[in-house]
């Protein structure tokens, strides 16, 4: 059911859940350039009856009210929005690349109502101490970030562009990414069911404009506005050992601070292999009560 709720200053957000009402509520925090529809494919959703899962659009995306200047920690007050409104006191959160920082901020800033968390392929802060955060980067991610730090208009004027090219054909996306893909990514990516999913993603995603796109990007560069260190909940660390969009190192320097961390290190994955993480993830998530 697609829906939309007001936060609490006066913004929407585009809402969508599906699956059991009565299961185990999960809110999806989606990618990096991404929407509500781009978290988990049909066959998943099919193969975990039990789970009730929430999807919104973050400021800026799709028709979701744009929050300029907003930080990753901001997250979790909107995910709270989304959770009374829809009648929620406790729910698991799971976010994936660009959206895995903002489910580490809803375990962090609302620790009484997060059961679980999942942080899949997640990038560390980027004033991470003692981490070299570009290492190991693939060069386009370097470039984009390096221009965002520096020229912010330039930045936005270069994301507006491709958001252009995405919304004629949002294969270009993936054709711009290219080179950040294994192996193993390309074959993931080329599956139709995921391919359907990633494109009809990015098409919504952007579909109005790139503010959510370029927003995204600058607060995953800032400040996040929260210490991972403080995070008190159960959280599941899942990471590529062949990612080159967040590389390893990332996801040990977060291994080293979330108090309660579980990894998973795929030593054959990419960034793309949390999609075909998600069944194991989504049991961590929902265990039997």
């Amino acid at each position: 059911m697609l829906d939309g709720i007001q936060t609490r200053d006066g913004r929407w957000l585009t809402v969508e859940e599906y699956g059991d009402r009565d299961g185990t509520p999960v809110v999806l925090l989606h990618d990096t350039p991404g929407c509500r529809s781009g978290m988990v494919p049909e066959a998943v959703v099919k193969a975990h009856p039990e789970v009730w899962f929430i999807a919104y659009d973050r400021p800026g995306y799709g028709d979701s009210d744009r929050r300029p200047g907003r930080r990753i920690a901001d997250a979790a007050l909107d995910v709270a929005d989304v959770a009374d409104a829809l009648g929620l006191d406790r729910f698991s959160v799971l976010g994936r690349s660009g959206g895995a920082p903002h489910a580490l901020a809803c375990a962090a800033l609302l620790p009484a109502r997060v059961r679980r968390a999942a942080a899949l392929v997640s990038p560390a802060p980027p004033d991470a101490p003692g981490l070299r955060w570009f290492d190991g980067m693939t060069e386009s991610n370097v470039e984009d970030a390096t221009l965002a730090l520096t020229d912010p208009l330039a930045f936005a004027d270069r994301l507006n562009s491709r958001a252009a090219a995405i919304r004629r054909d949002p294969a270009q996306l993936l054709v711009t990414v290219r080179e950040g893909l294994t192996e193993a990514d390309r074959r993931i990516v080329s599956d139709p069911a995921v391919s359907d999913m990633l494109l009809r993603n990015y098409r919504e995603a952007l579909r109005t404009s790139a503010y959510g796109w370029l927003d995204d990007a600058l607060a995953l560069l800032s400040n996040w506005g929260f210490d991972p260190a403080d995070i008190t909940r159960p959280v599941l660390l899942w990471h590529g050992a062949e990612d080159r969009f967040a590389p390893v190192s990332h996801f040990t320097w977060l291994l080293e601070r979330v108090p309660r961390a579980r990894p998973v290190l795929d030593p054959h994955a990419g960034h793309f292999g949390a999609i075909e993480a998600l069944p194991a993830v989504l049991e961590w998530l929902c265990p039997p009560m």
